[in-house]
């Protein structure tokens, strides 16, 4: 083997030089993707240049098919999973991963609960016909206005994450009559292997009771003739691969599961979600199967070591159902080689998105893979940097890819795996409107989600407003 040019030294050890800087790894990719005889990508049959001549760029796409296929592949693995075992098992979306109308009514026609973490987001579910008894309600902070609407409502569970919040909680449901379900959020201790602003079950963070303090929760909450306790909630992270992180902390939970037996009824215990997806071809994600049947069967072994039966099961996948659904469509503005160090130069590539639009890689380094979307190319592979319009040095859409060399102005670039948490984090620095939405399926594409306009943003401006009417 050669050795390695100036510029893809560069290039981190995990990625390599492509023999085909056009090909489009599936594993990445909605299912529907291909190019026609032209060269052009095309997402359920709908050609790259046909999105953007109809609804411009930058541009969320997400595939419908896709979507609803992962849902239902998730739930028959998990269902297929925990079969033998004589239990029940649940999955909820996690909305935040991505939340509109349209994705609620996608899951739950495929049969997945909803799992909300806000008023705003169950406002959502609510305006999209999903029922209120298959909600579960998240949240660090909830609000006393939060959980009066979700009590109101009819919220099939709340997750408690504190002292004050159950006191909150027991008080609403007080004045209001009636009984609410809830569980408790348990942080297990186990360090997810992920990034550690993904790592959600160590000690020193914002999430959940302690391991230690869960039983005097539980306690209290069984003092309480208006909160009926139903189980144990844990989350250890996002983006996760392999089993490992997963069954550990289902031992812990099952300990903390068996005593608190002692006191009564235990019936569910929720364990959370964060299944990772492939973002690149280094990634290797564990197929959703082998995830449900290990982490399953852990949890039965943990509880047949305690002579204790298998509560009902629930786990919360959000990327899992959506990231690979999702791509996001930008056109090229400029170009720019920059040289780095005596010998090497990088090709920077300048789209009419950015941070704003997808914020994973400024939070916390995320990588993304990227296709010139509007034509094939057989100039030689360059290591490329994909940035965004924001003035910010940090405004990276892909940090580390190989496109055409002759990549240019007007080309479109497409962003596949964006599904998940790009739409949800994204914002209007800068000023820039946040992006339409658009859903495609058997050669359709239809709007979900309308884009903003400058005049959106400036009719929240209240000076704005104020000037335009004295005109």
């Amino acid at each position: 083997m050669s050795a390695p040019t100036p510029d893809q030294a560069l290039a981190p050890a995990w990625l390599d030089l492509p023999a085909d800087a056009n090909e489009l790894a599936p594993q990445i990719w909605p299912a529907s993707t291909d190019r026609d005889e032209h060269g052009m990508l095309r997402l359920s049959g709908i050609s790259a240049a046909r999105l953007q001549e109809q609804f411009g760029t930058p541009l969320y796409v997400l595939d419908e098919d896709d979507v609803r296929a992962h849902a239902r592949r998730t739930l028959a693995a998990f269902r297929t999973a925990i079969a033998p075992h004589g239990a029940d098992v649940r999955v909820y979306y996690a909305g935040k991963a991505f939340l509109c109308t349209e994705v609620v009514r996608w899951v739950t026609d495929e049969g997945l609960a909803v799992d909300v973490c806000t008023e705003g987001e169950l406002a959502v579910a609510i305006a999209a016909g999903a029922d209120p008894s298959r909600l579960g309600f998240h949240g660090s902070n909830k609000s006393v206005r939060e959980l009066e609407r979700a009590v109101e409502v009819g919220i099939g569970s709340i997750v408690l994450d504190s002292p004050i919040e159950l006191e909150r909680l027991a008080a609403i449901v007080a004045r209001r009559g009636g009984v609410q379900d809830v569980l408790v959020r348990v942080n297990s201790g186990v360090h997810a292997e992920t990034h550690d602003f993904l790592a959600t079950a160590h000690e020193d963070q914002k999430f959940g009771f302690t391991l230690q303090d869960a039983p005097d929760a539980v306690a209290r909450i069984r003092s309480l003739p208006g909160l009926r306790f139903v189980g144990l909630h844990c989350h250890i992270g996002s983006q996760i691969f392999g089993t490992a992180g997963f069954q550990e902390s289902a031992a812990r939970l099952v300990e903390l599961h068996a005593e608190l037996l002692e006191g009564g009824d235990v019936p569910v215990l929720n364990l959370g979600g964060g299944f990772g997806i492939a973002y690149t071809n280094a990634d290797d994600p564990t197929p959703i199967e082998d995830l449900a049947a290990g982490i399953v069967d852990a949890v039965a072994r943990e509880c047949e070591v305690r002579g204790i039966g298998l509560p009902h099961l629930a786990f919360e996948p959000g990327r899992a159902i959506v990231g690979q659904a999702g791509v996001t469509l930008y056109e090229v503005g400029t170009t720019k080689e920059v040289h780095v160090g005596e010998e090497a130069t990088r090709l920077y590539v300048s789209v009419d998105g950015g941070m704003s639009d997808n914020a994973r890689p400024a939070l916390y380094g995320a990588q993304f893979s990227a296709r010139i979307a509007s034509r094939t190319s057989d100039a030689e592979p360059a290591l490329v940097r994909v940035v965004g319009r924001h003035c910010e040095s940090g405004d990276i859409v892909v940090d580390h890819e190989y496109l055409p060399g002759d990549v240019a102005p007007g080309d479109l670039l497409a962003v596949p795996a964006t599904g998940a948490y790009c739409f949800s984090l994204a914002s209007n620095y800068n000023y820039v409107p946040r992006p339409p939405v658009v859903a495609v399926r058997g050669g359709q594409a239809r709007l979900i989600v309308r884009g903003e306009s400058i005049d959106d943003l400036l009719a929240r401006d209240l000076g704005a407003a104020e000037t335009e009417g004295n005109k």
